[in-house]
């Protein structure tokens, strides 16, 4: 099929619903670990409670991406109805999440955000590949990188604007601060409302051959079958490109587990007090403790505030990407090579900053890393696989997404840091030690098609 190219403004109305996605996933990422810290939990066990959002997104993203493959409604598309399914369920975990009376609950909603994410994340990835002509693949991914800059910048400075415009960041013990609730509410409109954008503006494309695609669908269900046989022929280049992701998201996943605990320990000095450290009978004891624990919610505001200039920087990389992509060829692996070596040396400086300002450089640097994460593999991954299986090809592709971070969850983390020292912050040098390998397995990539755009011949 020789599809058109879009403008920006197209690509821009059917990426717009991944300012929700990133929302979602920016408070996920940037207040869950607050969220456990505040109902108790310790910091060693914080990596394990979250395996639930790695290992939903291993098995919830090769079945949506299978059965978008297999779907077609003349009015809803292929893909769009997953969004908004996703979008309703994320909506209400989100809401509610930050209510949670116990451990238990919170874990539990972080399972049903993350599926739910998950439900609306993959379609968005095989959207841009179903859509755009070859050629505007980098770009198209750059523009979706562009967006979610913005939400992550947005969503990461939440509390703090809440908190700004007056809404308490105290609370009592094991109750989560109305500043971060207000938050997360306002998260889960925009994940909505921001889906509902995407699927009311942009059409897809039909099957190719529309015979062909009622005669697979009529098909036995072969669903394991056709899953497991995809996996065991997957590409050269997309197990490569699978390595590479192990590592960033290794990294990644150390940072959205326990950079709010390395850096209120570390950078800021005000770690959350350990209840059984306290004689809760005193009353003495009891305002030392709320006193200590009103810093350290304070503190974790500031750290989703910085954690948001991440979102920033990888904006500025998506928009200057989209500028040069929009006329010219680039080398994608270079590009990825030297951006996720940039954002690894940004971890590690986080052990050596003199004062918490510096941490504006460091998550610069792990921005760059970001939006490069974000757009250049699965640039790199759509121009060398079979497009008609591209719903099920990304969501394959995801699996070296959700397994380094399942292993980081169940003890990956918490072994490899404690190598360098018991504090929390060596968390971050293994994260960008993981980021630096990530950035030179590029190498092993030598597919053309893969590195840039090659025109066909005719």
């Amino acid at each position: 099929m020789n599809k058109r190219k879009l403008s920006f403004w197209e690509i821009w109305n059917m990426s717009f619903g991944f300012l929700g996605i990133q929302f979602g996933f920016a408070l996920q990422g940037g207040f869950m670990s607050r969220i456990f810290q505040t109902l108790g939990a310790e910091i060693h066990d914080i990596p394990i409670m979250w395996i639930a959002a790695p290992l939903t997104g291993l098995l919830v993203q090769p079945v949506i991406g299978y059965l978008s493959d297999r779907t077609w409604n003349p009015r809803w598309g292929r893909r769009r109805p997953y969004f908004l399914i996703g979008a309703i369920f994320s909506s209400i975990a989100l809401f509610f999440v930050p209510h949670s009376p116990a451990l238990w609950v919170a874990a539990g909603f972080l399972w049903i955000l993350d599926a739910s994410i998950n439900i609306s994340m993959e379609p968005f990835r095989a959207l841009v590949a179903d859509k755009l002509p070859e050629s505007q693949r980098s770009y198209g991914f750059v523009i979706q990188t562009l967006i979610i800059g913005i939400g992550t910048w947005i969503a990461s400075n939440l509390p703090w604007m809440v908190s700004q415009l007056g809404v308490s960041d105290s609370a009592a013990n094991g109750v989560v601060p109305m500043s971060v609730k207000v938050a997360f509410a306002i998260g889960a409109f925009v994940f909505l409302i921001s889906i509902l954008y995407t699927v009311f503006t942009t059409t897809e494309y039909p099957p190719e051959d529309m015979e062909e695609f009622k005669r697979e669908k009529e098909k036995k269900n072969q669903f394991i079958p056709d899953i497991l046989n995809n996996i065991g022929s997957m590409p050269l280049t997309m197990k490569k490109l699978g390595l590479v992701q192990f590592f960033s998201w290794f990294a990644f996943f150390t940072m959205w587990s326990l950079t709010n605990p390395a850096l209120t320990e570390h950078v800021f000095k005000t770690p959350a007090p350990v209840e059984a450290n306290y004689n809760m009978d005193s009353e003495e004891s009891v305002n030392e403790f709320q006193i200590a624990n009103t810093a350290f919610q304070k503190s974790s505001n500031e750290v989703g505030k910085y954690m948001g200039v991440y979102g920033l920087s990888s904006m500025a990389f998506a928009l200057i990407l989209a500028f040069y992509t929009s006329k010219k060829r680039i080398n994608r692996k270079l590009v990825h090579l030297f951006s996720l070596v940039l954002g690894g040396v940004g971890f590690i400086s986080m052990y050596f900053i003199p004062s918490p300002s510096w941490l504006i450089l460091s998550f610069t640097l792990i921005g760059f890393s970001w939006g490069s994460i974000l757009s250049m593999p699965y640039a790199m991954l759509s121009s060398s696989v079979d497009p008609k299986k591209m719903g099920v090809i990304m969501g394959i592709f995801n699996m070296f997404i959700v397994i380094p971070q399942v292993i980081a969850a169940l003890g990956g983390i918490n072994y490899t840091y404690k190598l360098i020292g018991e504090e929390t912050i060596n968390a971050m040098i293994v994260a960008g030690i993981s980021l630096i390998i990530a950035g030179f397995c590029n190498l092993l990539i030598t597919n053309r098609d893969a590195i840039t755009y090659n025109p066909k011949e005719i």
